[in-house]
């Protein structure tokens, strides 16, 4: 017969004694690891041979360096140097601190290099999406200037809400767009260029530049206007600006590209609104079309961003947004001006840069 026997003895309750009867490792919550910046700070005391050199070496004070390496003292529950003796000198347990964390510090150095090896390989693969204004104009210079900084950049072309959506979906690494509104706060946004509204009539057609709001008011009595469809961003801003103009239009005509809108111009059965990326995209069209600038009101421009996830690329979109830059500085600005000489100076502009 097997009886339960309870103990009640004063001795076995003690906790202090029943641990050392039966003693548990510490749980790794209450294990602490020590600090590789103070484990670095006491390998510099021992090689150098003084707190003083030390410190210098590190580019600390002689007071914090004695302090990280009394909480490395603390945290591993040792006496790591003798202080009775001038220089200071490592104890039994900081020699053998010193040799395992010598190996330990060159390991972590070697993972850091490993890791940031890693993610320049992964960065010689670029996903990089672009409205199709931009992919057709500034697209190829930009991948040729890039082309020393990556491997391969793979690009595709879109809308705005759907490129945004793939970014953060990670689809897309990169997206250049005319809407930064993604309302993510780990999503950054840099401007790369900013560009005018211009009215675009069939070649024949007598209004004189620049086009004021009366006048295209007026114009949308006689012709018909040829939108780009509420789908695109586009669409969406022109729309703001002609209702801040005051401009009403019947709806009859509206296309998600450049191509077909600047088509139905051409051939005389309408006006639109444009910018000079989109006409010189559609530059086949030009000779049969008249391009009108427009005076400057506010909603009158439309301004290219480049989005990037905040702390992943190590400044290379910061790289690729100055690049982009000096490519529509240096040869897609001065071609669409050289074409299109009625438009003025400032009718597609990019900001100074940033000091570094």
């Amino acid at each position: 017969m097997v009886q339960n026997i309870e103990c009640s003895s004063p001795l076995l309750q003690d906790p202090s004694i029943m641990s050392r009867m039966n003693p548990i490792a510490p749980s790794r919550r209450q294990r602490r690891l020590p600090d590789l910046h103070a484990l670095e700070a006491f390998v510099t005391v021992c090689d150098s041979g003084s707190m003083a050199l030390a410190a210098q070496h590190l580019g600390l004070s002689q007071s914090a360096l004695s302090q990280a390496i009394k909480a490395l003292e603390q945290a591993l529950d040792l006496k790591l140097l003798d202080r009775e003796v001038r220089p200071a000198a490592p104890t039994r347990a900081g020699r053998v601190l010193r040799e395992r964390a010598t190996e330990l510090l060159a390991r972590a150095n070697a993972l850091v290099d490993q890791v940031r090896a890693t993610s320049r390989h992964e960065h010689a693969q670029i996903h990089l999406g672009c409205v199709d204004s931009f992919a057709a104009t500034v697209g190829p210079a930009l991948i040729r200037a890039m082309a020393g900084s990556a491997r391969q950049i793979l690009m595709w072309s879109g809308l705005t809400p759907t490129l945004s959506a793939q970014l953060q979906g990670r689809e897309l690494d990169l997206v250049i767009c005319t809407d930064p509104g993604i309302g993510d706060p780990r999503i950054v946004q840099q401007l790369l260029c900013s560009e005018s509204w211009v009215a675009v009539f069939p070649r024949e057609h007598p209004l004189h530049a620049p086009a004021s709001p009366r006048e295209l008011a007026a114009m949308a009595g006689e012709l018909a206007l040829i939108r780009y469809s509420q789908r695109s961003v586009i669409g969406q801003q022109i729309e703001r600006y002609l209702r801040h103009v005051g401009v009403q239009a019947p709806h009859r005509y509206a296309f998600d590209a450049t191509d077909p809108l600047l088509s139905l111009v051409a051939s005389g059965l309408g006006w639109a609104l444009s910018t000079p990326l989109c006409l010189w995209q559609s530059r086949q069209y030009l000779d049969a079309i008249r391009v009108v600038p427009l005076p400057p009101a506010r909603l009158g421009q439309r301004h290219f961003f480049l989005l990037s996830r905040e702390h992943e690329w190590a400044g290379l979109d910061a790289d690729l947004a100055r690049i982009a830059r000096e490519v529509i500085r240096h040869d897609v600005a001065p071609a669409i001006r050289r074409r299109l000489p009625e438009l003025p100076e400032d009718a597609i502009s990019c900001p100074d840069e940033e000091p570094p």
